[in-house]
């Protein structure tokens, strides 16, 4: 064999052995959708595949040159079922990219996973603190909220709105405590005080007992976090009581988000604080209306936009490494450089790889979260915990 022959296999020898970055350009990019497609949370999960699928059709079917396989895994909201479920998608699939999901026991199954395998992961929803906490990895990213944002935010409106004692009622599961300790925080940094801290098992929605002890103990406001089924009892059972005549009632947002239909006149009027609303009015957010309503037949809520925006934060990621994914690191710099342009309004992500963003202050009015000014601007989360 001559010299150039010699030279011209090992070339090809290299070539098979390390497949050129053109190559993996061109292959289709694996999305794994990993969200709830039945039960409680099905509705939010299809809001979020929908947000997602709405911005990829926006870029042409495309993201960084790269057409799109998606991949889907119904997670139930079963946490026991979770590592089986997102190995379907890591292990079986082999995604470049996981999306989920809506339920925080679950989204911390996936993060663990993700961390093992290094696979990239974007949480759409769940806001369990961990995840961008002592969770965090380099590969891992939300386009939502940590428990804590919202609740911090509506802390702070409470003690600017001069009240001093309040009592907090939740489900006791960890969404419920981490969003009470975030109200706590702002409202006691505040100058108030949280006089007590109720909460029955999850998803118990007998509440009479506690609102008895809420009207006995007299307090300035209450703050609550519920969400779904529960957070339409609540409230319903709160007015019967007639407590919303004498203590004012907050919440973070997701107590009047999805729930305004069948809560009817028993949420006039409640204040709560989200990075989303209705009426934002701003030439973004009402063109993303508009195109999701014509795409979907339905009007867009948070969940869309966490949806669409996990999308939007996946394209500057795949922009910056030439749709690269195997580049972690680049990818997460180029995010953490970038400013989203979303519906909500533009947002940062911070080092723990979380969103940097506004909340807003929202009343309800009619079948609408009203947004009547921001609460905090640019809150981030702290991240406690977190070693990246």
């Amino acid at each position: 064999m001559t010299f150039t022959h010699t030279l011209g296999a090992l070339a090809a020898a290299a070539l098979l052995a390390a497949p050129p970055a053109w190559a993996q350009a061109g292959a289709k990019l694996k999305v794994g959708f990993m969200l709830p497609y039945t039960g409680t949370y099905a509705a939010l999960g299809s809001a979020i595949e929908n947000g997602f699928r709405l911005y990829v059709q926006e870029q042409g079917g495309k993201l960084a040159g790269r057409e799109i396989e998606f991949l889907k895994v119904d997670d139930e909201s079963d946490p026991s079922k979770a590592t089986d479920n997102v190995n379907k998608l890591i292990k079986r699939d082999q995604v470049d990219v996981i999306i989920g999901t809506v339920h925080s026991g679950v989204a911390m199954a996936m993060a663990k996973a993700a961390r093992e395998s290094n696979t990239l992961l974007i949480v759409p929803n769940a806001g369990a603190d961990a995840v961008t906490g002592p969770m965090c990895a380099p590969n891992i990213f939300r386009s939502s909220f940590s428990n804590w944002q919202p609740a911090y935010a509506m802390g702070d409106v409470a003690a600017k709105r001069g009240h001093k004692k309040a009592i907090t009622i939740t489900w006791k599961y960890a969404a419920g405590d981490e969003s009470v300790a975030g109200f706590k925080e702002a409202f006691e940094k505040g100058g108030g005080q949280v006089v007590k801290q109720l909460n029955l098992p999850f998803p118990n929605v007998e509440f009479q007992a506690l609102l008895t002890e809420i009207a006995a103990a007299k307090p300035d406001a209450v703050y609550t976090f519920f969400a779904g089924g529960g957070a339409v009892k609540f409230v319903k059972d709160y007015a019967a009581a007639g407590l919303n005549k004498t203590i004012p009632l907050y919440g973070a947002g997701f107590l009047t988000d999805g729930t305004l239909e069948a809560q009817g006149d028993a949420a006039q009027g409640l204040l709560t604080t989200l990075h989303y609303a209705d009426g934002l009015n701003t030439p973004r957010d009402n063109a993303f209306r508009l195109a999701y309503a014509k795409a979907f037949k339905l009007q867009p809520d948070v969940y869309a936009v966490q949806g669409y925006d996990a999308a939007q934060m996946l394209g500057v990621g795949l922009n910056a490494v030439k749709g690269d994914v195997s580049k972690k690191a680049e990818f997460g710099a180029a995010l953490k450089a970038a400013k989203i342009d979303s519906p909500r309004g533009p947002f940062t992500i911070a080092k723990n790889n979380n969103p940097v963003q506004d909340f807003y202050l929202r009343k309800v009015e009619g079948k609408e979260n009203k947004s009547i000014g921001i609460a905090v601007k640019a809150l981030a989360d702290p991240g406690r915990g977190c070693k990246l």
